[in-house]
């Protein structure tokens, strides 16, 4: 009591400055740039919380990354903590040095930068003085460059659309009326294709163990998980042919199955309805095929366009389990308790677990897939395991250093106890749950028994309220759009760019949780967390001004707009889009191009390279030459108001005259715009060397007598045509062109 009295009297003396930071009750920036950047977010937060090991310490702080208003409370909190006393010695202190009764022990050795910083903040406590005039900082964007609103467009349909803008798009686009093309956008097939593309990076469900219909469970599935065996083709008389025609079907089923996750995302943001529906969803997605496998079809069949068609999709539910020793699944309403892609069997089989792993793992991914938490970030490491299972019969119940993290896994882990099998199955413990565990819940609020039967369900309910969803599900459409994970709080504060590198965090992260209020507000459609994405400076960012030579500076730019390496599937379709002919070698399943190339398997291969390779710079050059080879003369082939690469110019137009170069260098020009989306005029210095690269070419082979007159016979324009003649030695130099622009960062990059 006499303690209190004491904190009490100090902050009335000391005034707003302790109590609330400045006069006008904003955050003093000192507590918020250095006493909470450098110390109470990364040292304090950790057990601080009402939630944390030190709850029932007076000392309690609050993350403020989805509140910044919170930063206020956590100043107050500081300052009571900073006037306190014992033995005439900063509390605060004391208890950071572990030179006191300390759960957490020492936190802060005597001397280390997070130890001055509070040194700092206690004297200027006690002995307030009026602040020094601090220029405010340079608004964050300041000097860098937004897209066009053509290529910001060009951007985006190669991005969302695999296709380029129509004319009548881009002038819908330079008109500000963006939405107009963007709603009609995101209904096209190319863009589901890249939203399941862009969520398998983040489940990875394609890749799971065993074949794809290993996901159904032999106990209950026997008679109906492989139907394809014994499915009727006697109506195929050649015996070659209906073997292959068994081979795809098989292929073509466990192709089915294992899209259903992506499908069911699919679904959900095609019909516009709330996202949420990922892990609160009362049903599931099956084609004819898969239907088959869950043993449904007979009661499905009339909805289906094309009963043999793998990859039509409706909406199903599946009835309650029944083992093949006649056990039924408990359930309240005969029906298996759906819950989105939480009880979909793909995405428990590809995060099994073990009996001494005890569901963990699917915890920690629950965590990171839907809430956007790393768990395995945020728990302390133990200095000394033996010491601690010696002082613990159960150290993850007892031992301060592992209940900080189990407390909040464990509970999670006991949601998935129906499915306690290596195999992913549905299979309940025979002994029960574990006792030496926390019991089944989420974050302090416990499972309720009329929900045991479908605790999946109730989590799913649970995840949809919680908001941090709404950030999670904001970050991953960052990721597909960005090619790269949003920024992580940095964490050495004696690195000398900590400050610049943290406004970067901080500024992205205000982006992140506008976008994600925007995004709950309209009903978690999730096409809005794309459009919002697209109307954001982060992404329309495209370079910058002028140079940066300030290494601050530098730092706080470095993660706004978008470079980085198009996937080998981005790649693909951009040649696609551009040429209207794929090149093929980077998605072709034969060929081990995509995975060289930075590609995934899902499996063994789970993150995108982002940094080019040797090999990849091999691919490049491969791909530049092979896809030059094949079009130039086909393009040329072509009558030229159907040409997409030359409409304006002929094998026979060569350098000579003024029109003539001005012909080609216009041409020079429409490749740049046509090939790399570049507005460059005639006198740009790369379409000048461009055009320098292609003359220079001619004028060589004019003085050289030991050419042929025909282009190479691999680049025929037709596998039946003969090889185009060439006597020009135009045909040659334009391929060169067009190998030379397709190895242009602004054609591999985005």
């Amino acid at each position: 009591m006499r303690a209190a009295l004491f904190v009490a009297a100090a902050l009335q003396a000391l005034g707003p400055a302790a109590a609330g930071g400045r006069q006008d009750g904003a955050v003093d920036p000192f507590f918020a740039e250095e006493v909470w950047a450098k110390v109470g977010e990364r040292t304090c937060l950790n057990c601080h919380t009402a939630e944390g090991e030190a709850q029932d310490s007076q000392f309690h702080l609050r993350s403020a990354e989805l509140d910044p208003a919170r930063l206020r409370e956590n100043q107050a909190a500081f300052a009571r903590m900073a006037v306190a006393r014992q033995g005439g010695k900063p509390r605060i202190l004391l208890k950071a040095s572990g030179v006191v009764k300390h759960g957490g022990g020492e936190q802060l050795k005597p001397g280390s930068t997070g130890y001055r910083i509070l040194e700092d903040y206690v004297g200027r406590l006690e002995k307030p003085a009026a602040a020094p005039a601090v220029a405010p900082p340079r608004p964050f964007l300041e000097g860098v460059a937004m897209a066009s609103p053509k290529r910001l467009l060009r951007r985006v349909a190669l991005q969302l659309g695999a296709r380029l803008p129509s004319p009548e798009e881009e002038a819908l686009a330079e008109a500000g009326k963006l939405d107009l093309v963007l709603d009609p956008l995101m209904k096209e097939d190319a863009f589901f294709e890249r939203l399941k593309e862009g969520f398998n990076d983040v489940f990875l469900t394609l890749g799971y163990d065993g074949v794809a219909d290993d996901a159904l469970s032999y106990d209950h599935f026997e008679k109906t998980r492989h139907w394809y065996q014994k499915h009727d083709l006697s109506h195929i008389a050649d015996e070659k042919e209906r073997r292959q025609a068994g081979y795809k079907l098989a292929n073509d089923y466990r192709k089915a199955l294992l899209r259903e996750p992506l499908e069911l995302l699919a679904h959900i943001v095609r019909n516009e309805r709330p996202f949420t529906e990922i892990v609160t969803a009362d049903y599931m997605l099956v084609s004819p095929y898969t239907a088959r496998g869950y043993g449904i079809y007979d009661a499905l069949k009339d909805r289906f366009n094309d009963p043999n068609d793998p990859f039509e999709y409706v909406e199903a539910r599946l009835p309650a389990l029944k083992s093949r020793n006649g056990k039924v699944q408990k359930t309240a309403e005969g029906i298996y308790p759906h819950a989105g892609i939480l009880s979909m069997f793909q995405y428990l089989r590809r995060y099994p677990t073990t009996v001494t792993n005890r569901n963990r793992l699917r915890a920690r991914m629950y965590y990171q897939h839907f809430l956007g938490v790393d768990v395995m970030a945020l728990a302390p490491r133990v200095t000394d395991a033996a010491e601690v299972a010696k002082k613990y019969a159960n150290p993850t119940l007892e031992a301060p250093d592992c209940v900080v993290c189990h407390k909040t896994v464990d509970p999670l882990a006991g949601l998935f106890q129906d499915y306690f099998n290596e195999e992913g199955h549905y299979g309940p413990r025979k002994e029960g749950w574990f006792a030496d565990m926390f019991p089944p819940g989420r974050e302090g609020t416990a499972l309720p028994d009329e929900d045991r039967w479908r605790a999946l369900a109730w989590l799913g309910r649970e995840t949809a309220k919680d908001p941090r969803f709404a950030v999670a599900m904001v970050e991953h459409v960052y990721a597909i759009l960005f090619g790269r994970r949003p920024l992580l709080a940095p964490l050495d504060i004696d690195d000398p760019l900590f400050s610049a590198k943290r406004r970067a965090y901080l500024e992205q992260r205000a982006e992140i949780r506008r976008i994600a209020e925007r995004f709950a507000k309209s009903g978690f459609n999730l096409k809005v967390a794309f459009k919002e994405w697209v109307a954001s400076p982060f992404y329309r960012a495209d370079g910058l001004e002028a140079a940066v030579r300030d290494p601050a500076r530098r730092a706080e730019l470095d993660d706004v707009g978008i470079v980085r390496l198009l996937t080998p599937e981005q790649l693909e379709r951009k040649v696609l889009a551009v040429f209207g002919k794929r090149w093929g070698r980077l998605n072709d399943s034969d060929s081990k191009f995509g995975i060289l190339y930075g590609g995934i398997d899902s499996k063994e291969v789970t993150q995108r390279m982002s940094d080019p390779s040797g090999a990849m710079g091999a691919i490049q050059r491969i791909m530049a030459n092979d896809v030059a080879c094949a079009n130039v003369p086909a393009d040329f082939a072509r009558p030229a108001a159907e040409r997409r690469l030359f409409p304006g110019v002929e094998p026979d137009d060569v350098p000579g005259t003024p029109e003539s170069e001005r012909k080609l260098r216009a041409a020079v020009g429409h490749l740049h715009r046509a090939i790399l989306g570049r507005e460059h005029g005639p006198e740009h210095p790369e379409v000048e060397r461009t055009w320098r690269l292609f003359a220079g070419i001619v004028e060589e082979a004019r003085g050289r007598k030991d050419l042929g007159k025909q282009e190479s016979y691999f680049c025929r324009a037709g596998k039946e045509e003969k090889r185009s003649d060439d006597p020009h030695y135009t045909l040659r130099a334009w391929r060169a062109v067009v190998t030379y622009l397709l190895r242009q960062d602004d054609f591999l990059y985005e």
